[in-house]
């Protein structure tokens, strides 16, 4: 996201964050040297991503089993935490050197679609070097761009709520599927009253959330090329939020930025957060209580909005190696092998043969694993947003604009017209 306060380090995006901010220890290994052959027919791919020492860890095992079965392709690792990976993928994409192969999220697609950076890997999957087939709950849309695909899904997450479920029991409150948003206010406000702690961290600055909201109401935060919603609308979204700041139903923003990246949560401030299903495995190793995913509020009492994002795998247009890039991304996204290593580090597994290899074992990835399955029987899945060029840049203005309303610090309006002027010169750009 450019910025210092991005998708995987705050909020839906403090879950991601706090991932990078905990666990990312990893060391860049910089990109010097070039990929390229050898003279015994060795081909070299440069492999980036972003993440923590637990993922790097993993990936490199997964590494080590595809150069087994493909011993004339060699794999240069090079990773960082998320901030860092996007920094330096600008630098590279600008001065045409990117990794051969890297990690990505649909937020960046079509911005490196519309600068020539990506190969459209369809070409590949029609010459039989990579397999399109047996991606669960159609996620392989996820990578498609007008007719391109762009990205193959490595996991696939959705939204959830996640729940201290001592503070609910306590409280006498529920979160069951179809519950409705006054519903869920009037559960916060009974733990409140009760508990004397606030119900939510801070749901107004997540723009994930709010693609969802909007979802509910005919609406979507994107369209292909534009904002899918109104300044008044916005208003209203970021008008309701505060008040309940100021009402302690959702907690104060400075006490959360003190505990920060703890969060807020797993910190004993709120009883509830909004984050992607795959990040709750944070809370159990923050806080002190017991955690559980609840579903998303509704509008009507049915649909959630919801969608199945996901973490995939890009090629670089300019690769000298499209072939063997390909054969990399298709190994990496369907052997049950790499399955069993990566688990549910980047979302529940893509494809079924990687989904049916991995048993969790843990309460956590469990319930991961229940929820989605939960979700998906519901019938609720609806395809994924747009995100059109630039979406990176606007989910960050998203987030700093947000919490500036709720510190008081600018007016709802002023805010909404805030974010449509810094939309509008990101899409520009």
């Amino acid at each position: 996201m450019g910025t210092s306060r991005n998708v995987e380090r705050r909020t839906i995006l403090k879950a991601a964050g706090a991932t990078a901010a905990t666990l990312g220890l990893a060391a860049t290994t910089g990109c010097g040297g070039d990929s390229g052959s050898s003279g015994d027919g060795t081909v070299t791919l440069r492999y980036a991503w972003w993440g923590g020492e637990p993922r790097t860890i993993a990936i490199k095992k997964t590494i080590a089993l595809f150069e087994k079965k493909y011993p004339k392709i060699k794999i240069k690792p090079e990773f960082t935490d998320y901030q860092a990976f996007w920094e330096k993928f600008q630098t590279q994409a600008s001065g045409g050197n990117p990794p051969d192969v890297f990690q990505n999220a649909v937020g960046f697609l079509r911005k490196y679609d519309k600068r020539g950076v990506l190969l459209d890997l369809k070409s590949q999957a029609d010459a039989g070097n990579l397999s399109l087939d047996n991606f669960r709950n159609g996620v392989l849309a996820n990578g498609q761009v007008e007719g391109k695909q762009l990205g193959i899904p490595v996991g696939a997450n959705t939204m959830a709520l996640v729940v201290d479920l001592k503070a609910f029991k306590k409280a006498g409150v529920e979160a069951k599927m179809g519950w409705t948003w006054d519903e869920y206010f009037a559960a916060l406000q009974t733990i409140q009253d009760k508990l004397k702690i606030a119900g939510d961290t801070g749901y107004h600055g997540i723009m994930y959330l709010y693609d969802l909201y909007l979802r509910q109401n005919g609406k979507a935060f994107f369209t292909d090329s534009d904002l899918g919603f109104t300044e008044d609308d916005l208003t209203q979204w970021w008008t309701d939020a505060y008040k309940r700041v100021k009402s302690g139903l959702v907690a104060d923003p400075k006490k959360i930025e003190q505990v920060y990246p703890k969060s807020g949560l797993s910190a004993g401030l709120a009883a509830s957060e909004f984050t992607w299903d795959n990040f709750s495995i944070r809370y159990e190793g923050e806080g002190e209580s017991d955690y559980g995913l609840a579903p998303i509020p509704t509008t009507d009492g049915k649909d959630t909005g919801q969608y199945l994002g996901s973490l995939m795998l890009s090629g670089f247009s300019g690769t000298k190696h499209p072939k063997e890039v390909a054969q990399f991304i298709s190994f990496m996204v369907h052997d049950p092998e790499v399955g069993k290593i990566m688990g549910y580090d980047r979302g529940i597994l893509a494809t079924t043969e990687q989904y049916d290899a991995f048993t969790p074992t843990d309460a956590n990835n469990k319930g991961v694993k229940a929820y989605e399955e939960e979700v998906a029987k519901a019938g609720v899945l609806g395809k994924i947003t747009p995100h059109p060029s630039g979406a990176d840049v606007i989910e960050a203005a998203f987030l700093r604009i947000g919490g500036e309303v709720s510190q008081g610090k600018t007016k709802p309006a002023d805010a909404a017209k805030a974010l449509f002027s810094e939309s509008k010169a990101a899409f520009a750009g």
